[in-house]
């Protein structure tokens, strides 16, 4: 037991040791955006659901990267100061699922071509939801679930996301940067951000971790009928994101998982939807019915589940015909622990920046900030 726990530990060791310092390049861009931007302007900005507005949802979404959770709690918040609800589902799923950090962390542990499915499976998950939505959501349901995103019920991260941090007064983008202020706004956003995602990366390099070192390969290829012509490229976008629903863990936290399931089988198609159904997790399920009632959270589950499977099967059709689907031996699930290279000096050097912004976000402050993550919005406004 004691080997098999070490193995197990060191499968994740090895994850992290590669991915560490994209996640602190990740989080630091997006701390420099959001402390530019102010929450008041985007949701006064995604007031309806026309093509405009939804880029704009997509584009505020990609800037304000967030956890699963994170990104919840926001879109209710934005529902609740005057977003459209379709508007709020799309700023949640770009904040997930199009961020330079998700991006970075596909192309480390998958290749490339992972990362370029996610970019457009994205846009493509939205363009179904927001049309759906605008079938199966009528006004009535729209005034039920803002009637109880008002009723105050505090969720996971709902403090973090009740949070503005944003630097505003005169002067150019860069001035208020630079500033001492725009410097302690950049350092609470970035360690905000790692407090709300921590346990989420943690948990899915050591559940990848453990299940790598302890499930066979045959066990996967029975499950995701690897083998089986075109009944894996059916059932692989199916199965994919039910195994996410069951994995607790949010988008950047599945990534070494997804590396695990590829390695193990599952068809390309059933990849992309899997990374996509970080929105769809047990515990945010049940987040979405406390937000938006029953009536509301089934629409979301259904739609989004039904967005996914087709995505994944768009996608793996589109990368087919261009012959851009990777080898199932391009990637590996490595069991051989860290070593010294390009990566363990990117780690030292993006390390240093994390604890320069810790430090800087202590001394300003932040211990009762993070007291507040998890409370209730009403205490931070």
């Amino acid at each position: 037991m004691v080997s098999a726990v070490a193995e197990a530990l060191a499968v994740s060791a090895t994850m992290a040791w590669r991915i560490g310092w994209s996640l602190v390049l990740g989080f630091a861009l997006s701390a420099v955006v959001q402390a530019l931007v102010d929450k008041q302007t985007v949701s006064r900005l995604l007031g309806d659901d026309r093509p405009a507005t939804l880029v704009r949802a997509t584009g505020f979404g990609v800037a304000a990267s967030s956890c699963s959770y994170a990104a919840v709690a926001l879109a209710r918040s934005l529902f609740r100061k005057g977003a459209s609800f379709t508007a709020a589902m799309t700023f949640q799923i770009a904040s997930t699922n199009l961020v330079i950090e998700l991006g970075i962390v596909l192309a480390l542990l998958l290749g490339w071509r992972f990362t370029l499915a996610e970019f457009v499976g994205g846009p493509l998950i939205i363009v179904m939801v927001a049309t759906a939505f605008r079938v199966l959501v009528g006004r009535k349901v729209v005034e039920a679930a803002r009637e109880q995103a008002d009723r105050g019920v505090a969720g996971s991260m709902e403090g973090h996301a009740g949070m503005d941090m944003s630097v505003d007064g005169d002067g150019g983008l860069l001035k208020r940067l630079v500033s001492p202020r725009g410097f302690t706004s950049v350092s609470r956003v970035f360690v905000m951000e790692w407090a709300a995602v921590l346990r989420d990366i943690v948990l899915g390099l050591l559940v990848a971790g453990a299940v790598a070192a302890w499930v066979p390969d045959s066990w996967w290829q029975r499950l995701f009928l690897t083998d089986h012509g075109t009944w894996t490229l059916v059932w692989g976008p199916v199965v994919g994101p039910v195994i996410a629903l069951l994995s607790f863990v949010c988008s950047i936290g599945n990534v070494p998982l997804a590396a695990v399931l590829w390695s193990g089988g599952i068809s390309f198609g059933g990849v992309v939807a899997f990374l996509y159904a970080d929105l769809l997790i047990v515990p945010i399920l049940l987040i979405y019915r406390k937000y938006y009632g029953m009536a509301m959270t089934v629409r979301i589950v259904l739609v989004f589940y039904v967005a996914l499977v087709v995505a994944g099967y768009v996608v793996e059709m589109l990368f087919l015909l261009l012959g851009l689907l990777p080898h199932r031996g391009g990637v590996s699930v490595e069991k051989t622990g860290v070593s010294w290279n390009y990566t363990t000096w990117l780690d030292i050097a993006f390390g240093l920046l994390a604890v320069v912004l810790v430090v800087r976000f202590l001394r300003t402050g932040g211990r009762a900030m993070l007291s507040m993550m998890n409370g209730d919005p009403a205490d931070i406004r």
